[in-house]
């Protein structure tokens, strides 16, 4: 690969508007692989703008770094992930985040009104959930994770 193919620490942080100490967490915790050159500086291929960008877009969704570990193990190293390398993360992802966003809508269309906690403490508990009939499904805001 040419050095063409490489850009510095400084350069990806700002191409992907996160901090420099950012970056090198995500090395420390294994999200990031930067060759080191004989002078010990980190060269990351261009491909890791994406890659980072990866990692923001799938925190935003609430993915934490242990899953967003699993899905960047899929990519190879060494070289620039292609797009079928990409679509095949975001078929695996598809599913979890169909089921956030069904998450959020139900939470979103229910917190108005009884989330299915059990505590019977609102006048509408009475109605939406008499006798803490939710409760016999299990602990928790049964009518959200239902």
């Amino acid at each position: 690969m040419t050095q063409a193919n490489f850009i510095s620490i400084g350069q990806l942080a700002k191409r992907t508007g996160v901090a420099v100490s950012a970056i090198r967490f995500y090395e420390e915790k294994g999200l990031l692989h930067p060759l080191r050159t004989q002078g010990n500086q980190r060269k990351f291929l261009r491909g890791d703008i994406r890659r980072v960008s990866f990692i923001l877009i799938a925190q935003k969704l609430g993915l934490g770094l242990r899953e967003i570990e699993e899905q960047l193990a899929a990519l190879p190293e060494g070289r620039n992930p292609t797009l079928a390398d990409w679509q095949k993360i975001s078929r695996r992802m598809r599913h979890e985040i169909d089921e956030k966003i069904k998450l959020l809508n139900r939470t979103r269309n229910q917190l108005d009104q009884c989330i299915g906690c059990g505590c019977l403490s609102l006048q509408k508990c009475q109605l939406y959930n008499k006798d803490d009939r939710l409760g016999l499904k299990g602990p928790g805001p049964r009518a959200v994770l239902d």
